[in-house]
Protein backbone atom coordinates (compact mmCIF):
# COMPACT_ATOMS: atom_id res chain seq x y z
CA UNK A 1 0.00 0.00 0.00
CA UNK A 2 1.65 3.33 -1.14
CA UNK A 3 2.55 5.76 2.02
CA UNK A 4 0.94 8.94 0.94
CA UNK A 5 1.94 10.45 4.55
CA UNK A 6 5.21 12.21 3.85
CA UNK A 7 2.94 14.56 0.85
CA UNK A 8 0.36 15.23 4.08
CA UNK A 9 3.62 16.32 6.02
CA UNK A 10 5.23 18.46 3.53
CA UNK A 11 2.25 20.52 3.15
CA UNK A 12 1.78 21.23 7.20
CA UNK A 13 5.16 21.81 7.51
CA UNK A 14 5.26 24.47 4.03
CA UNK A 15 1.58 26.04 5.70
CA UNK A 16 4.18 26.47 9.13
CA UNK A 17 6.16 28.90 7.32
CA UNK A 18 3.96 30.59 5.52
CA UNK A 19 2.70 34.08 7.23
CA UNK A 20 -0.56 34.42 9.65
CA UNK A 21 -1.66 37.09 8.58
CA UNK A 22 -4.53 38.79 5.97
CA UNK A 23 -4.24 40.65 2.68
CA UNK A 24 -2.16 39.83 -0.36
CA UNK A 25 -0.07 37.12 1.61
CA UNK A 26 -3.10 35.47 2.39
CA UNK A 27 -3.70 34.65 -1.08
CA UNK A 28 -0.08 33.99 -1.64
CA UNK A 29 -0.52 31.38 1.16
CA UNK A 30 -3.38 29.43 -0.42
CA UNK A 31 -1.88 29.59 -4.04
CA UNK A 32 1.22 27.41 -2.93
CA UNK A 33 -0.74 25.01 -0.45
CA UNK A 34 -3.26 24.84 -3.37
CA UNK A 35 -0.50 24.32 -5.97
CA UNK A 36 1.28 21.62 -3.69
CA UNK A 37 -1.65 19.76 -3.08
CA UNK A 38 -2.54 19.15 -6.63
CA UNK A 39 1.25 17.89 -7.05
CA UNK A 40 0.58 15.88 -4.39
CA UNK A 41 -2.60 14.04 -6.16
CA UNK A 42 -0.66 13.97 -9.16
CA UNK A 43 1.85 11.83 -7.22
CA UNK A 44 -0.33 9.59 -5.67
CA UNK A 45 -2.12 8.49 -8.85
CA UNK A 46 1.32 8.15 -10.56
CA UNK A 47 2.34 5.86 -8.17
CA UNK A 48 -1.22 3.96 -7.88
CA UNK A 49 -1.06 3.28 -11.76
CA UNK A 50 2.01 3.73 -13.28
CA UNK A 51 1.04 3.19 -16.71
CA UNK A 52 -1.52 5.87 -16.38
CA UNK A 53 -1.13 8.79 -18.82
CA UNK A 54 -0.95 11.59 -16.47
CA UNK A 55 -1.80 15.16 -18.59
CA UNK A 56 -0.91 18.79 -17.08
CA UNK A 57 -3.05 21.24 -17.02
CA UNK A 58 -2.22 24.85 -17.03
CA UNK A 59 -4.28 27.64 -16.30
CA UNK A 60 -3.62 31.60 -14.87
CA UNK A 61 -5.64 32.90 -12.56
CA UNK A 62 -5.66 35.99 -11.68
CA UNK A 63 -5.36 36.82 -7.85
CA UNK A 64 -7.73 38.82 -6.14
CA UNK A 65 -6.42 42.77 -5.58
CA UNK A 66 -8.02 43.14 -1.73
CA UNK A 67 -6.06 46.29 -1.43
CA UNK A 68 -7.62 49.05 -2.93
CA UNK A 69 -6.33 52.78 -1.66
CA UNK A 70 -8.97 55.43 -2.80
CA UNK A 71 -7.23 58.36 -0.37
CA UNK A 72 -4.34 60.04 -0.59
CA UNK A 73 -1.37 57.94 1.38
CA UNK A 74 0.12 54.93 0.47
CA UNK A 75 -1.12 51.49 1.65
CA UNK A 76 2.03 49.17 4.04
CA UNK A 77 2.19 45.84 3.15
CA UNK A 78 -0.78 44.07 4.67
CA UNK A 79 -3.18 47.18 5.19
CA UNK A 80 -6.06 47.29 3.51
CA UNK A 81 -9.55 49.08 3.52
CA UNK A 82 -12.79 48.51 4.69
CA UNK A 83 -16.08 50.03 3.77
CA UNK A 84 -19.80 50.23 5.27
CA UNK A 85 -22.53 52.00 3.79
CA UNK A 86 -24.12 54.74 6.20
CA UNK A 87 -27.80 53.76 6.68
CA UNK A 88 -31.11 56.00 8.20
CA UNK A 89 -30.14 56.77 12.00
CA UNK A 90 -26.67 55.25 12.07
CA UNK A 91 -23.95 57.40 14.56
CA UNK A 92 -20.15 57.11 13.72
CA UNK A 93 -20.19 54.68 16.93
CA UNK A 94 -22.52 52.04 15.20
CA UNK A 95 -20.87 52.00 11.74
CA UNK A 96 -17.50 51.60 13.37
CA UNK A 97 -19.01 48.70 15.68
CA UNK A 98 -20.66 47.13 12.62
CA UNK A 99 -16.80 46.88 10.88
CA UNK A 100 -15.59 45.31 13.93
CA UNK A 101 -13.23 48.48 14.46
CA UNK A 102 -12.80 49.11 17.91
CA UNK A 103 -9.72 51.44 19.07
CA UNK A 104 -10.58 53.45 21.96
CA UNK A 105 -8.41 56.27 20.70
CA UNK A 106 -9.97 55.99 17.99
CA UNK A 107 -13.21 56.70 19.69
CA UNK A 108 -11.32 59.42 21.70
CA UNK A 109 -10.27 61.73 18.92
CA UNK A 110 -13.21 61.47 17.10
CA UNK A 111 -15.39 62.75 20.06
CA UNK A 112 -12.65 65.43 21.14
CA UNK A 113 -11.17 66.60 17.87
CA UNK A 114 -13.21 70.21 15.85
CA UNK A 115 -11.77 68.78 12.86
CA UNK A 116 -14.06 65.46 12.77
CA UNK A 117 -16.91 67.00 13.54
CA UNK A 118 -18.48 66.25 9.98
CA UNK A 119 -18.64 62.37 11.14
CA UNK A 120 -21.26 63.58 13.74
CA UNK A 121 -23.41 63.95 10.56
CA UNK A 122 -23.47 61.21 8.40
CA UNK A 123 -25.65 60.84 5.51
CA UNK A 124 -27.74 57.78 4.59
CA UNK A 125 -26.51 56.25 1.75
CA UNK A 126 -22.38 57.95 1.56
CA UNK A 127 -19.57 55.42 2.80
CA UNK A 128 -17.16 55.48 5.55
CA UNK A 129 -13.58 53.76 4.59
CA UNK A 130 -11.36 52.51 7.26
CA UNK A 131 -7.83 51.28 6.84
CA UNK A 132 -6.76 48.65 9.13
CA UNK A 133 -3.17 47.32 9.47
CA UNK A 134 -2.13 43.83 9.55
CA UNK A 135 -2.64 43.74 13.80
CA UNK A 136 -5.87 44.81 12.97
CA UNK A 137 -6.16 48.21 14.02
CA UNK A 138 -8.02 51.22 12.32
CA UNK A 139 -4.49 53.52 10.60
CA UNK A 140 -6.91 55.52 8.47
CA UNK A 141 -10.52 57.08 7.89
CA UNK A 142 -11.85 58.63 5.05
CA UNK A 143 -15.42 60.34 4.76
CA UNK A 144 -16.87 62.64 1.94
CA UNK A 145 -18.88 65.26 3.98
CA UNK A 146 -22.30 67.15 3.31
CA UNK A 147 -19.98 70.16 1.91
CA UNK A 148 -18.22 68.02 -0.70
CA UNK A 149 -14.94 67.81 1.32
CA UNK A 150 -12.57 64.86 2.11
CA UNK A 151 -12.39 64.07 5.52
CA UNK A 152 -9.11 62.29 6.25
CA UNK A 153 -8.06 60.83 10.04
CA UNK A 154 -4.59 59.45 9.69
CA UNK A 155 -2.18 57.35 12.35
CA UNK A 156 1.15 59.93 12.37
CA UNK A 157 4.44 58.30 13.66
CA UNK A 158 3.73 58.81 16.85
CA UNK A 159 1.06 56.90 17.23
CA UNK A 160 -1.39 59.93 17.30
CA UNK A 161 -4.57 60.77 15.46
CA UNK A 162 -4.60 63.49 12.59
CA UNK A 163 -7.44 65.10 11.14
CA UNK A 164 -7.78 67.28 7.72
CA UNK A 165 -9.93 68.09 4.84
CA UNK A 166 -9.30 68.55 1.22
CA UNK A 167 -10.46 68.28 -2.17
CA UNK A 168 -11.53 65.33 -3.13
CA UNK A 169 -9.67 63.61 -6.11
CA UNK A 170 -12.82 63.72 -8.72
CA UNK A 171 -13.21 61.10 -12.12
CA UNK A 172 -16.15 62.04 -14.38
CA UNK A 173 -18.45 59.11 -15.59
CA UNK A 174 -21.17 58.72 -18.44
CA UNK A 175 -24.55 58.18 -17.35
CA UNK A 176 -27.21 57.06 -19.91
CA UNK A 177 -30.72 57.29 -18.97
CA UNK A 178 -33.82 57.03 -20.72
CA UNK A 179 -37.90 56.91 -20.13
CA UNK A 180 -41.48 57.14 -21.31
CA UNK A 181 -43.91 59.60 -20.19
CA UNK A 182 -46.92 58.32 -18.08
CA UNK A 183 -47.91 60.91 -15.73
CA UNK A 184 -45.45 63.54 -15.54
CA UNK A 185 -41.69 64.21 -16.26
CA UNK A 186 -40.60 63.97 -12.68
CA UNK A 187 -42.20 60.71 -12.24
CA UNK A 188 -40.90 59.47 -15.34
CA UNK A 189 -37.49 60.36 -14.58
CA UNK A 190 -37.52 58.78 -10.85
CA UNK A 191 -38.59 55.72 -12.54
CA UNK A 192 -35.74 55.52 -15.07
CA UNK A 193 -33.30 56.65 -12.36
CA UNK A 194 -32.47 59.97 -13.33
CA UNK A 195 -31.58 62.49 -10.74
CA UNK A 196 -33.87 65.80 -10.69
CA UNK A 197 -31.31 67.98 -11.29
CA UNK A 198 -30.71 66.21 -14.63
CA UNK A 199 -34.15 66.31 -15.18
CA UNK A 200 -34.84 70.30 -14.53
CA UNK A 201 -31.52 70.58 -17.20
CA UNK A 202 -33.86 68.50 -19.54
CA UNK A 203 -36.56 70.57 -19.45
CA UNK A 204 -34.35 74.24 -19.48
CA UNK A 205 -32.77 72.74 -22.49
CA UNK A 206 -35.74 72.18 -24.33
CA UNK A 207 -38.08 75.20 -23.00
CA UNK A 208 -37.97 77.08 -26.37
CA UNK A 209 -39.47 74.05 -28.05
CA UNK A 210 -41.80 72.14 -25.35
CA UNK A 211 -44.31 73.85 -22.80
CA UNK A 212 -43.77 71.61 -19.97
CA UNK A 213 -46.84 72.63 -18.19
CA UNK A 214 -49.73 71.62 -20.82
CA UNK A 215 -47.49 69.97 -23.95
CA UNK A 216 -46.73 67.15 -22.59
CA UNK A 217 -48.62 63.63 -23.70
CA UNK A 218 -48.59 60.41 -22.54
CA UNK A 219 -45.59 57.67 -24.31
CA UNK A 220 -43.73 60.69 -25.01
CA UNK A 221 -40.12 59.89 -24.20
CA UNK A 222 -36.73 61.10 -23.66
CA UNK A 223 -33.10 59.97 -23.54
CA UNK A 224 -30.11 61.70 -21.97
CA UNK A 225 -26.80 61.38 -22.02
CA UNK A 226 -25.14 63.52 -19.01
CA UNK A 227 -22.10 63.26 -16.69
CA UNK A 228 -21.87 62.18 -13.46
CA UNK A 229 -18.83 63.33 -10.74
CA UNK A 230 -17.27 60.37 -8.64
CA UNK A 231 -14.81 59.89 -5.45
CA UNK A 232 -13.46 56.38 -5.51
CA UNK A 233 -16.51 55.12 -7.36
CA UNK A 234 -19.11 56.99 -5.07
CA UNK A 235 -21.05 59.70 -6.63
CA UNK A 236 -20.40 63.03 -5.10
CA UNK A 237 -22.19 65.16 -7.79
CA UNK A 238 -24.35 65.87 -11.45
CA UNK A 239 -22.67 66.87 -14.25
CA UNK A 240 -23.99 68.56 -17.24
CA UNK A 241 -26.11 67.10 -20.04
CA UNK A 242 -24.14 66.31 -23.13
CA UNK A 243 -26.92 65.41 -25.18
CA UNK A 244 -30.57 64.86 -25.11
CA UNK A 245 -33.60 63.42 -27.16
CA UNK A 246 -36.91 64.33 -26.58
CA UNK A 247 -40.25 62.83 -28.21
CA UNK A 248 -43.08 65.39 -28.08
CA UNK A 249 -46.44 64.50 -29.31
CA UNK A 250 -44.48 62.19 -32.08
CA UNK A 251 -41.95 65.46 -33.17
CA UNK A 252 -38.59 64.42 -32.20
CA UNK A 253 -36.28 67.54 -30.58
CA UNK A 254 -32.34 66.27 -30.39
CA UNK A 255 -30.19 68.80 -28.34
CA UNK A 256 -25.51 68.53 -28.08
CA UNK A 257 -23.85 70.23 -25.58
CA UNK A 258 -21.11 72.46 -27.63
CA UNK A 259 -18.16 74.92 -26.02
CA UNK A 260 -16.55 77.22 -27.82
CA UNK A 261 -15.88 80.75 -25.14
CA UNK A 262 -16.48 82.95 -27.78
CA UNK A 263 -19.34 81.89 -28.95
CA UNK A 264 -21.46 80.15 -25.95
CA UNK A 265 -19.74 81.87 -23.07
CA UNK A 266 -18.05 80.02 -20.26
CA UNK A 267 -21.36 77.67 -19.67
CA UNK A 268 -21.44 76.29 -22.92
CA UNK A 269 -24.50 75.93 -25.32
CA UNK A 270 -26.73 73.65 -26.90
CA UNK A 271 -27.48 72.88 -30.07
CA UNK A 272 -29.52 70.94 -33.33
CA UNK A 273 -28.10 68.50 -35.18
CA UNK A 274 -27.03 71.11 -37.71
CA UNK A 275 -25.59 73.56 -35.39
CA UNK A 276 -28.68 75.78 -34.77
CA UNK A 277 -28.96 77.44 -31.22
CA UNK A 278 -31.48 75.86 -29.16
CA UNK A 279 -31.78 78.84 -27.02
CA UNK A 280 -34.45 81.11 -27.94
CA UNK A 281 -34.03 84.61 -27.48
CA UNK A 282 -37.29 84.32 -24.76
CA UNK A 283 -38.17 81.12 -22.45
CA UNK A 284 -41.95 79.92 -23.05
CA UNK A 285 -42.40 80.24 -19.83
CA UNK A 286 -41.61 82.80 -17.14
CA UNK A 287 -41.68 79.71 -14.47
CA UNK A 288 -39.92 76.67 -14.47
CA UNK A 289 -42.78 74.24 -13.16
CA UNK A 290 -46.41 75.51 -12.21
CA UNK A 291 -49.52 75.14 -14.25
CA UNK A 292 -52.11 78.08 -16.70
CA UNK A 293 -55.21 79.02 -14.76
CA UNK A 294 -56.22 81.93 -17.63
CA UNK A 295 -55.06 81.61 -21.76
CA UNK A 296 -54.54 84.23 -23.72
CA UNK A 297 -58.31 85.00 -24.81
CA UNK A 298 -59.72 88.46 -27.19
CA UNK A 299 -63.44 87.83 -24.34
CA UNK A 300 -62.88 86.34 -21.10
CA UNK A 301 -65.15 86.98 -18.55
CA UNK A 302 -63.29 89.15 -15.55
CA UNK A 303 -63.84 87.45 -12.25
CA UNK A 304 -63.56 90.99 -10.57
CA UNK A 305 -64.96 93.65 -12.63
CA UNK A 306 -67.85 91.57 -13.66
CA UNK A 307 -67.45 91.76 -17.03
CA UNK A 308 -66.45 90.58 -20.82
CA UNK A 309 -62.69 91.95 -21.60
CA UNK A 310 -59.46 90.40 -23.39
CA UNK A 311 -57.27 89.02 -21.51
CA UNK A 312 -54.09 89.48 -23.56
CA UNK A 313 -51.58 87.42 -20.98
CA UNK A 314 -50.91 84.51 -19.56
CA UNK A 315 -52.13 83.93 -15.67
CA UNK A 316 -49.37 81.16 -14.00
CA UNK A 317 -50.87 79.85 -11.06
CA UNK A 318 -48.54 79.01 -7.84
CA UNK A 319 -48.01 79.55 -4.28
CA UNK A 320 -47.26 83.20 -3.26
CA UNK A 321 -43.51 83.35 -3.18
CA UNK A 322 -42.41 81.29 -6.47
CA UNK A 323 -39.84 82.53 -8.22
CA UNK A 324 -40.55 84.33 -11.61
CA UNK A 325 -37.97 84.55 -14.32
CA UNK A 326 -37.19 87.18 -16.59
CA UNK A 327 -37.68 85.29 -20.10
CA UNK A 328 -34.86 87.04 -22.00
CA UNK A 329 -32.08 89.33 -21.46
CA UNK A 330 -32.80 93.29 -21.18
CA UNK A 331 -33.19 95.95 -19.22
CA UNK A 332 -35.36 96.84 -16.39
CA UNK A 333 -38.19 99.90 -17.89
CA UNK A 334 -40.22 99.23 -15.16
CA UNK A 335 -40.35 97.87 -11.57
CA UNK A 336 -43.21 99.44 -9.53
CA UNK A 337 -46.74 99.28 -8.76
CA UNK A 338 -49.18 99.68 -11.68
CA UNK A 339 -53.10 99.78 -11.29
CA UNK A 340 -54.49 96.20 -11.61
CA UNK A 341 -51.02 94.57 -12.23
CA UNK A 342 -49.84 95.36 -8.35
CA UNK A 343 -46.45 95.07 -8.42
CA UNK A 344 -45.35 95.14 -11.96
CA UNK A 345 -42.09 94.56 -13.72
CA UNK A 346 -41.30 95.96 -17.70
CA UNK A 347 -38.11 94.61 -19.22
CA UNK A 348 -37.56 95.89 -22.44
CA UNK A 349 -35.57 93.26 -24.82
CA UNK A 350 -33.45 93.89 -28.06
CA UNK A 351 -35.28 94.87 -31.21
CA UNK A 352 -39.30 95.56 -30.77
CA UNK A 353 -39.85 92.57 -28.25
CA UNK A 354 -40.69 93.26 -24.28
CA UNK A 355 -42.08 91.28 -21.22
CA UNK A 356 -44.43 92.00 -18.52
CA UNK A 357 -45.18 90.41 -15.33
CA UNK A 358 -47.55 91.10 -12.99
CA UNK A 359 -49.02 90.70 -9.59
CA UNK A 360 -45.46 90.13 -7.94
CA UNK A 361 -45.45 89.58 -4.23
CA UNK A 362 -42.28 91.66 -4.10
CA UNK A 363 -39.26 92.27 -6.31
CA UNK A 364 -36.20 90.16 -6.41
CA UNK A 365 -32.62 92.20 -4.71
CA UNK A 366 -31.39 94.84 -7.72
CA UNK A 367 -34.47 94.87 -9.54
CA UNK A 368 -35.25 98.60 -10.34
CA UNK A 369 -35.51 100.84 -13.19
CA UNK A 370 -32.58 100.65 -15.67
CA UNK A 371 -30.95 97.55 -14.18
CA UNK A 372 -30.01 94.91 -16.82
CA UNK A 373 -31.75 91.24 -16.41
CA UNK A 374 -30.26 88.04 -17.85
CA UNK A 375 -32.64 84.97 -19.33
CA UNK A 376 -33.84 82.78 -16.52
CA UNK A 377 -32.76 85.69 -14.11
CA UNK A 378 -35.03 85.95 -11.23
CA UNK A 379 -37.10 89.37 -10.97
CA UNK A 380 -39.87 88.60 -8.43
CA UNK A 381 -42.14 86.28 -6.77
CA UNK A 382 -45.91 85.38 -7.33
CA UNK A 383 -47.97 87.46 -5.13
CA UNK A 384 -51.58 87.97 -5.33
CA UNK A 385 -51.47 92.16 -5.97
CA UNK A 386 -53.67 94.43 -7.93
CA UNK A 387 -56.77 93.04 -9.64
CA UNK A 388 -55.96 89.18 -8.36
CA UNK A 389 -58.46 86.55 -6.80
CA UNK A 390 -55.61 84.45 -5.58
CA UNK A 391 -51.60 84.13 -6.04
CA UNK A 392 -50.77 84.19 -9.62
CA UNK A 393 -48.37 85.28 -12.66
CA UNK A 394 -49.75 87.40 -15.08
CA UNK A 395 -47.38 87.42 -17.63
CA UNK A 396 -47.32 89.33 -21.38
CA UNK A 397 -45.22 88.56 -23.95
CA UNK A 398 -45.34 92.56 -26.37
CA UNK A 399 -43.96 93.02 -29.73
CA UNK A 400 -44.15 96.51 -30.95
CA UNK A 401 -46.09 97.32 -27.44
CA UNK A 402 -48.57 94.95 -28.41
CA UNK A 403 -49.63 91.80 -26.49
CA UNK A 404 -49.15 88.97 -28.38
CA UNK A 405 -50.18 85.43 -27.12
CA UNK A 406 -46.72 83.92 -25.62
CA UNK A 407 -47.86 80.50 -26.04
CA UNK A 408 -47.88 80.25 -30.00
CA UNK A 409 -46.07 83.50 -31.19
CA UNK A 410 -42.70 82.29 -33.02
CA UNK A 411 -39.98 83.16 -30.82
CA UNK A 412 -36.22 84.26 -31.94
CA UNK A 413 -33.31 82.26 -31.81
CA UNK A 414 -29.87 82.87 -30.93
CA UNK A 415 -26.72 82.45 -33.05
CA UNK A 416 -26.07 79.29 -34.81
CA UNK A 417 -23.00 77.62 -34.71
CA UNK A 418 -20.73 79.42 -37.58
CA UNK A 419 -19.58 77.35 -40.64
CA UNK A 420 -15.69 77.69 -39.76
CA UNK A 421 -16.48 75.72 -36.41
CA UNK A 422 -19.50 73.12 -37.47
CA UNK A 423 -16.81 70.31 -38.33
CA UNK A 424 -14.90 70.66 -34.79
CA UNK A 425 -18.85 70.55 -33.48
CA UNK A 426 -19.96 67.53 -35.39
CA UNK A 427 -16.54 65.83 -33.99
CA UNK A 428 -18.23 65.96 -31.13
CA UNK A 429 -21.78 65.46 -31.18
CA UNK A 430 -21.74 62.53 -33.57
CA UNK A 431 -20.16 59.93 -30.67
CA UNK A 432 -22.80 61.31 -28.41
CA UNK A 433 -25.68 60.55 -30.91
CA UNK A 434 -24.54 56.86 -31.13
CA UNK A 435 -24.65 56.73 -27.29
CA UNK A 436 -28.44 58.72 -27.80
CA UNK A 437 -29.12 55.45 -29.84
CA UNK A 438 -27.92 53.02 -27.47
CA UNK A 439 -30.19 54.61 -24.61
CA UNK A 440 -32.99 54.43 -27.13
CA UNK A 441 -32.77 50.76 -27.35
CA UNK A 442 -32.11 50.04 -24.24
CA UNK A 443 -36.27 51.53 -23.68
CA UNK A 444 -37.50 49.81 -26.30
CA UNK A 445 -36.15 46.39 -25.34
CA UNK A 446 -37.20 47.34 -21.68
CA UNK A 447 -40.77 47.72 -23.60
CA UNK A 448 -40.63 44.55 -25.35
Amino acid sequence: MLNIKPFILAQTHLASLLPKRPGAARWLQRGILLGAAIGSVIAVAAALHPDAVVRLVRHDLDIPVVLTDGASTPSAPGDFWREEKIRRGDTVGVVLARMGVKDADLDRFIHADPGARPLYRLLPGKSLRVKIDEEGDPVAVRYLTRDGELLEINLDQEGEYRAKTLPPTVATRVQLRSGRIQSSLFGAADAAGMPDLVTMQLAEIFSGDIDFFHDLRKDDRFTVVYEVHEWDGEPIRIGRVLAAEFVNKGTTFRAYHFYDPALTGPEGGYYTEDGKSLRKAFLRSPMEFSRITSTFSLARFHPILNMWRAHKGIDYGAPTGTPVRATGDGTVETAGTQGGYGNFVLVRHHGAYSTAYGHLSRFAPGIHRGSRVTQGQVIGYVGATGWATGPHLHYEFRVNQVQQNPLSVVLPTAIPIPPEKLASFRGRSQPLTGQLALARGQLFAAAD
